[in-house]
């Protein structure tokens, strides 16, 4: 079990030691012999109006929890707590499904794949007004009035609403889930690496566009990411996951600059630094693979790969502790590293 983190003054959202495990079935009859863990024991809250990064290598378990917190997975176990625009709090984890259709007002979406999350027969205006009509506003031209002023909001032509998504760039395809996600007032926004199918120069474009959104609307954002600089930009705090667990949990300038478990040192370590003539010394570098969800290690499941490592690491399960205010993170020697983070040297990090 994770140490329980303390809900702060306007929680929107709170998880606690939320699990999801899908099972593995082999031979005839399907017979479950085993379950990757792609979501183990997370337990984390989102105040009101912030933005929370999520961050980690590719299956360490992000996605699988963004959806379970929308209910497009049903988690294994655990609570997802959120607090709906009326005050009440209710478990999204054990809500029966005709209940969560108006709480879906509330929580959306926006995807990683900017191509295939749009349908390709549909005009703009059925893609961003589909939410529009299926929570009761029938009326075409009323419909229409609204996706025009979503296609205002997120810098696309009101005209472009009977074109398809074939017209459009991947930034532009990328602004239209935007609008479609804004469609019903969100209070929560979960956003699934929105930036990564997106060139560079694209990709801060529409992270300014999150931001201002964000401000105008008192928008609260759960960020998935794996690209750290991109996350650095736009995240209040940042909760770093490895293999189904999150390991670390703090504020974005804390974590980058003084991050307290090795793993979170090694993701810093990769982050390219923009003036080649700058040159991180003693750098970690990551080395071996990802655990296995399906069959990870005995005690910390990052000891395979750390170079700090000893006997404790690999008996014991680390618990997710605070070894600072507001800064968690689950590490037998959290106590005695010192780690490298990203320091500033005349306003640049190096």
């Amino acid at each position: 079990m994770i140490d329980s983190i303390p809900a702060m003054d306007g929680t929107i959202l709170e998880v606690r030691n939320l699990t999801k495990h899908f099972p593995i079935k082999r031979g005839l009859l399907k017979r479950t012999v085993g379950a990757v863990k792609a979501v183990d024991d997370v337990s984390f809250n989102l105040k009101q109006g912030e933005t929370l990064g999520l961050v980690g290598e590719s299956g360490c378990g992000k996605t699988t929890t963004s959806r379970c917190i929308l209910r497009a997975v049903d988690p294994t176990s655990g609570e997802i707590m959120f607090r709906t625009a009326d005050g009440h709090e209710v478990n999204v984890a054990t809500l029966p499904n005709r209940e969560m259709r108006p709480l879906r007002r509330e929580m959306q979406m926006i995807f990683q794949d900017p191509f295939s999350s749009l349908n390709s027969r549909m005009s703009l205006l059925d893609i961003v007004g589909e939410p529009l009509l299926v929570h009761g506003m029938t009326n075409r031209d009323e419909r229409q009035e609204r996706v025009a002023e979503l296609l205002r909001l997120v810098g696309l032509r009101p005209e472009y609403m009977q074109r398809y998504p074939h017209a459009f760039s991947g930034g532009e395809r990328q602004r239209i889930g935007i609008a479609r996600a804004l469609a019903l007032h969100p209070r929560l926004v979960v956003a699934d690496e929105p930036v990564s199918a997106l060139d560079v120069s694209v990709q801060a474009q529409v992270i300014n566009l999150l931001m201002d959104l964000q401000e105008e609307f008192e928008l609260t954002y759960l960020f998935v990411a794996h690209d750290l600089s991109v996350v650095k930009q736009i995240s209040d705090r940042v909760a770093v996951m490895y293999v189904g667990k999150i390991v670390e949990l703090a504020d974005t300038a804390e974590l980058f600059t003084k991050p307290r478990h090795p793993y979170s040192e090694a993701l810093l370590a990769a982050v390219p630094v923009a003036d080649p003539r700058l040159h991180r010394k003693d750098r970690k570098l990551l080395e071996g693979e990802v655990a296995n969800p399906a069959n990870p290690p005995s005690g910390c499941y990052f000891h395979p790969r750390c170079p700090y490592a000893q006997d404790v690491c690999r008996t014991e399960t680390p618990v997710l502790s605070e070894v600072s205010p507001g800064h968690f993170a689950s590490c037998h020697r959290v106590q005695d590293l010192e780690l490298t983070g990203i320091v500033q040297v005349d306003g640049e990090s190096t």
